[in-house]
This record gives C-alpha cells, structure tokens and sequence, in this order.
C-alpha cells in the first residue's frame, strides 16, 4: 500500500495517538503498531496514560516511530504534543471529541480516525432525563479541527466479524494509507501476536476495506427505534390472539406500539396480563375518539398505548432477579467482556434491599401487616438494609435469585402490586378526567408516566417528582397551552436529581395562576 506522507515527513518520527477504554484493547492495538513498525525495520516505543475506571476517562496510549537515519537512533517522546500529532484513533466517538479539545487534534496534520458508536460517560447516564451529549457538535467540528476524518461504526464491523474493536481500528488506520507499510505487514503484526488471528484478520480486512471506501457513517444522539408492524402470527395460540386484539380492535397506526406493549407485558407476566392491557387501551381508545381523538391524530391512545405497558411493566425484586438470572445475561456479559470459551465469568453484583422492597415482595396482607408495626419493621430492616455483593456465577446465589424469580406467578397478590396499580388507577382517572376539556393536558399527563422508572430509591425519587409535576395539574386545567406546560414540567424534572429545575418551573406557574 503506497504512503500518502511525503519522504521528508520521515525526518521526524510519525506520531500516533490512541483513545481507549478498558476492554477495548487499545494496549493490543498499540503494541501491534510498535510490532509491525520495528518488523520493517523501524524504532517504536509506546507509552499510556491510564483513565479513570467507570467510564470517566479513556486511557491514552501514544505510539512513536522512526526509520534510523545515518546509523543514529532517534529520541522519542513519552506523551503527545498539542498540535504535533499526526494520527488520532478514537475507540469511541465522543473521544474523538476531546481528543480536539485536547488540542491533539490539528486541521494541518491531523488524520483523526473514529468509531461513530457510543459508550456513554457517568456524566451522561447519571441525568435523569435524557443526558447524553450531542454527537453533532463533534460532526460538526471535524471538517475545521482536522486534516482528514475517517469515521464509521468500528464496533459493530468487529462484532459481526467476531473480534474486538481494536482489529478494526487496525484495519482503519491501514485503510488510512498514513503509514509507509503494506497490509502484509499489518496482517504479520496480528499474526504474531498469536491469539484470536482468525477473527481478528476478518475484522482487519473489513475495516481496511471500509476505509479505502471512504463513505462515512450517519451519525445520530440516539439509535433508531425500530418499532415493527405486528404479525397476523407467530405460530402459538395464545399470541395469536393477543395479536388478533391488535388487528381487529385497534387503528392500524396503534399496531407498532401495542405490538411492543404486549411483549414487554407478556415477558414480564404472562398472556393474561397482556390481555388487561390491551382491554384498558381499548376502553381508553373509546374515551380518545368520544373526546374527538381523530382530529388529534388519537395523540391521547398513542401515549396510552407506550406509557401504560412502562407502567405495568414496573421493576420490582422478582423482576430484577428474573432479568440477572436469564442465560441470555450471562452470554451478553461474556460477550462485553470477550471471554474465550474455555474462560470462567463470574459476575458480581451489588445490592442493597430494604425492607421496603422485602414487604413488598409479599402478599399485601402481610407487608401490610409488618409496615404498620414500626418496632417489628425497624427489627426487621436492620438484618435486610445492608450493601451485598452476590456472585451470581456460584450455586448459592444463583439459586437464591432464581427462587426469588420463579415468584412470578404469585405477584399479583403482593403489596407491591397492590400499590402499583392503585397508582396507575389514580394516574389514568386523572387523565380520563381531562379528556373531554382538554385534550393536550390529558395527553401530556400521560406522559408524566416517563418520570417513574427503576426501583429502590431509584423510583422513589421518579414517584416524588411524579407528584409534584401532577401537583400543577389544577393550575393547567383551563388554559390551552396547559399540555406544554405541563411537558416543561416533565423536563425540568428530569434536568437535575435535587429537582431545583422543577422548583423554579412550579414557581412560574404559580405565579400566573394567582
């Protein structure tokens, strides 16, 4: 492969920079580079600076190289240099980002390489709305900070090749054509490397190909949701005619939604629960078009249709047992972490239960029973309340999670579901009300349902702001600009934790409700 760097780019060394997170396999990728790099004959040497773990931080691994000249061996330097790096590998697209805000990004020299998938920061997951950055603004800097961008989706081009992201990267930077070597040499720096060659040489070669190409990826903030029509069948009787329901009792344009809503619904319960379901979006259609749905589009069914089966759907201890229990977990935790076949996994989970998810857990009468006896609940609560790492790899606390799980059938007569869908009664009374007097508040109450999710303290606070943004309702009632207002109140409760954001917007509305 001939070198797009002219001969006297070869009087200094050739500078490359690599942003990894840790499972990403940026120390392979790097020492593949000094490998194939001293293999012709080079001098190489690689450094890192190591992240921090969580997802804060990627690790930088920064790699020299030079061909020795006149018989001398050149001195090479141990970090990057802001404005004298000529090749950027970013693992992640948003480290690409801050590789230009780091200024190791330049538009004379710099050829950045990026996968355009995401890994998303601490920063990012810990908003309780929708906190993820905008991968536009780092589109948008690219054709300015940088001399030439090679970008598309790394990972995924790995995974169907079986391989990790860093023999993609490999391949990319191949493709580039910014190194004076040959695919054979690529391909001998793999080779010798001797594991996981086979796999790694399909993801190198599709990755060099991709980039030789030059087409780059779209870049979106979120995936796509692929929402499919629902299927006349699926070949079981019961599903069948869930999925009748759908097609004769239903607009077409409900179809895609109540089509998720019955999975969700029949993977978290049963058939029959999905059958409740779907009667309370029917009885609720009725109301939309008495309350002259059509002319809205039925926005009211749509969000019946998303936000009810969330709401059945509520995480509780004999879900999140379920879920840390299922084969497929295990081979997606394998997966993440490229575990060969003949490696032992062992995942360790923290948990901290509280008496409260305990008695909720049993019949109602009974957590009923415990709850309103404050002396035997304190007792109680002091053996449960406490933080425990369970290794759900090892026989005793699997099987412990599995028997919690296989309390499925028993969760309608629990407290927990007792109170879930007295919750949802009063939430859909609230809109049902609404309906008839204003059709974009009614549809904008239920949607206030996006704000209660997980479980623990996680879905306490999500119920407290719940309440508080439905508090508001009275105040919105007459005006018509009340279903907008009350989405301003959703967002301002999703910006922060402490809800200082929805303080200010309960203000403003109170202020012109007086």
């Amino acid at each position: 492969m001939a070198s797009t760097l002219s001969a006297p780019a070869f009087d200094k060394p050739i500078s490359i920079a690599i942003l990894a997170m840790g499972g990403q396999g940026g120390g392979v990728l790097a020492d593949w580079i000094v490998a194939m790099a001293e293999q012709q004959g080079w001098i190489a040497q690689s450094t890192s600076v190591p992240g921090v773990a969580q997802r804060t931080g990627a690790t930088i691994y920064y790699v020299e190289m030079l061909a020795p000249k006149d018989g001398k061996l050149p001195v090479l330097s141990l970090m990057p240099t802001p404005g004298d790096v000529d090749i950027v590998l970013a693992a992640e697209f948003m480290e690409a980002g801050r590789s230009m805000l780091r200024g190791i990004v330049t538009p004379d020299k710099t050829t950045l390489i990026a996968s355009t998938h995401r890994s998303y920061a601490v920063g990012e997951k810990e908003m309780p709305g929708d906190g993820t950055a905008d991968p536009q603004l780092v589109v948008e800097a690219f054709g300015v900070a940088a001399k030439r961008t090679i970008v598309f989706d790394m990972q995924t081009l790995a995974e169907k090749n079986g391989s990790v992201i860093s023999s993609a990267m490999f391949g990319a930077l191949a493709g580039s054509g910014t190194l004076p070597f040959g695919r054979e040499a690529f391909e001998g720096a793999i080779k010798a490397g001797g594991k996981g060659i086979e796999a790694s040489l399909r993801a190198f070669g599709a990755a060099l190909d991709r980039a030789t190409e030059g087409k780059p990826d779209k870049v979106a903030k979120k995936p796509e949701k692929d929402l499919p029509e629902p299927p006349r069948s699926v070949g079981q009787p019961q599903l069948d005619a869930l999925l009748g329901r759908i097609h004769s009792e239903f607009p077409a344009a409900l179809g895609p939604m109540l089509f998720a809503g019955i999975k969700k619904l029949v993977d978290f319960q049963d058939v029959r629960y999905a059958n409740e379901y779907l009667d309370r979006a029917r009885d609720l259609l009725a109301l939309d078009r008495k309350a002259n749905g059509e002319a809205h589009g039925l926005a009211f069914s749509q969000e019946v249709a998303k936000y009810l089966a969330n709401a059945m759907a509520y995480d509780d201890v004999v879900r999140v047992a379920d879920l840390k229990t299922r084969a497929s977990r295990f081979e997606r935790v394998r997966k993440e972490v490229g575990a060969g076949k003949d490696q032992l996994v062992y995942t360790t989970e923290y948990m901290h239960p509280r008496m409260e998810e305990v008695c909720g857990t049993m019949p109602a009468a009974l957590g009923q029973f415990i709850e309103d006896r404050k002396g035997l609940y304190a007792f109680m609560d002091r053996f449960v309340n406490k933080g425990r790492r369970v290794r759900t790899g090892t026989v005793f606390w699997f099987a412990g999670l599995y028997m919690v799980s296989a309390l499925k059938p028993m969760r309608r007569t629990m407290l927990r579901h007792k109170r879930e869908m007295a919750h949802v009664a009063a939430w859909l009374d609230t809109a049902t009300r609404l309906l008839p007097v204003n059709y974009d508040l009614a549809t904008s109450v239920i949607g206030t349902r996006r704000l209660i999710k997980g479980y623990s303290d996680t879905h306490s606070r999500g119920e407290a702001k719940f309440d508080r943004v439905l508090s508001a309702v009275p105040m919105l009632e007459a005006r018509e600009d009340g279903g907008a207002w009350l989405k301003r109140l959703v967002q301002a409760a999703l910006h922060d934790e402490k809800g200082k954001a929805l303080d200010g917007a309960l203000a403003t509305i109170r202020s012109f409700a007086n």
